[in-house]
């Protein structure tokens, strides 16, 4: 196991206990004399670990994403000099470490909040002002984005598209690497986190077999696949050479908004990325904005990082029908991430969509890319069965719905997510 590995683990069962071992690896890696070192556990660190500490050079803040694996990478993360040279927003870190299973950024601390610290706040309590100088910010930040995109737009081979990092947030969570080559599925995280597993819902528990075979019928809403058939369909179309049709561009691949810092001077704000493990030159275009799309927007109000406060404040029912799973929730989208959604689609999935069209590179199945794509970032970045990690039976319920919502189209009829697919279509007045 690598020392970053290591780490998580043990931050995970005792912080206090970790904190020596991490100023032994900043020393080692640095040679910096940290002292006063804090590891940060926040709702946000779900597969990573960051935290601060003092030097005689003054205060810091450190970061990795620790991915299974990583070890056997050679230097694929934390490529900040890619993005600044497009012209993004991105804080430089004054440390770093590619080497395998000790990848890890070192900044200057900073005293602004994160911009998931400010819009969470928002998903508390509503305030206009503060929701409407948010989403300003996010949009002063998407026309930066598309701006890139378009520059950097470009043709890539199935080799470059397969090479990006980005696919471990992904593909290769769908699948184990096998030694004398190939890939074996299902396997990663899907496997241990799903497949022969129990799923326990409010006064009901099944077990895979049954829950992955059955349509969601969601407030009414009746749903065209099943868990089942999503996890294949990614498994088939998010094959990372398969994902080289839409071409390519810089992106950061991993901008939830726990990455990005909020600054705020008098009436406006501005955003900037951190953290840039993902990053790459070739991220296949379909997948540049995913994470940040889900992250931000379906992944609240609640239930995906606070599924304890999310099942105080929603509840969720299910009962069968033959072939199928009812589910009855009041959880929706708050008023901040309904307006992030609308920037998102607006500012940059509309224009980048149409770029590919005009370019012969926007895939017929563009749809089923991006909700694939969609689909896998809550399934695979958390175990989402209750009693686990940190889900109840009322979250594992919501977020299992919210994954099935955004991965399929519904037999009829239009729910948020086919309005939000309908907004970006580039064929569409």
């Amino acid at each position: 196991m690598s020392r970053t590995a290591e780490l998580r683990a043990l931050a995970a069962r005792d912080p206090k206990t970790a904190e020596a071992p991490l100023a032994r690896l900043l020393a080692d890696l640095f040679g910096l004399r940290a002292t006063n070192v804090r590891i940060n556990l926040d709702q946000y660190s779900l597969n990573s670990l960051n935290g601060f500490f003092d030097t005689e050079d003054g205060a810091f803040f450190f970061k990795f994403h620790q991915e299974e694996g990583e070890e056997a990478m050679a230097g694929e993360y934390y490529r900040a000099d890619i993005l600044a040279r497009a012209g993004l927003p991105v804080d430089q870190p004054v440390h770093v470490s590619t080497e395998p299973g000790e990848q890890i950024l070192v900044y200057r601390r900073r005293d602004e909040p994160r911009f998931s610290d400010v819009v969470r706040a928002l998903d508390l309590a509503d305030d206009a002002a503060m929701r409407k100088l948010a989403i300003e910010a996010e949009r002063r930040l998407s026309r930066r984005l598309i701006a890139t995109y378009r520059a950097s737009l470009h043709p890539i081979t199935p080799d470059e598209a397969a090479a990006e990092p980005i696919h471990r947030l992904f593909h290769e969570r769908l699948i184990d690497r096998l030694r004398e080559g190939g890939r074996r599925y299902p396997g990663g995280r899907f496997a241990d986190y799903y497949v022969g597993e129990s799923f326990a819902f409010p006064g009901l528990e099944l077990d895979w077999a049954d829950i992955s075979a059955r349509r969601f019928v969601i407030n009414g809403t009746a749903y065209a696949r099943s868990l089942g058939e999503l996890f294949d369909a990614a498994a088939a179309r998010l094959r990372p050479e398969r994902l080289a049709d839409a071409g390519g561009v810089v992106a950061h691949g991993d901008a939830h908004n726990a990455n990005v810092w909020f600054t705020r001077t008098g009436e406006t704000a501005h955003l900037a990325f951190f953290d840039p493990a993902f990053a790459g030159a070739n991220v296949p275009t379909l997948l540049a904005e995913v994470k940040a799309t889900f992250h931000n927007v379906f992944a609240h109000p609640f239930w995906l990082y606070d599924p304890a406060l999310a099942s105080e404040r929603f509840s969720a029912s299910v009962q069968l029908e033959p072939g199928h799973l009812i589910v009855e929730t009041d959880w929706a989208l708050s008023p901040v991430r309904q307006g992030l959604l609308e920037v998102k689609a607006q500012e940059v999935w509309r224009p980048l969509l149409a770029d590919l069209a005009a370019r012969g590179l926007l895939p017929a199945d563009w749809r089923q890319v991006i909700r694939l794509g969609l689909f896998l970032c809550p399934t695979l970045v958390m175990n989402l069965r209750a009693g686990v990690r940190s889900h109840t039976p009322v979250s594992s319920l919501i977020g299992l719905s919210v994954a099935v919502m955004v991965g399929s189209e519904p037999v009829a009829g239009e729910d948020v997510v086919t309005r939000f697919l309908d907004a970006i279509d580039p064929v569409r007045g």
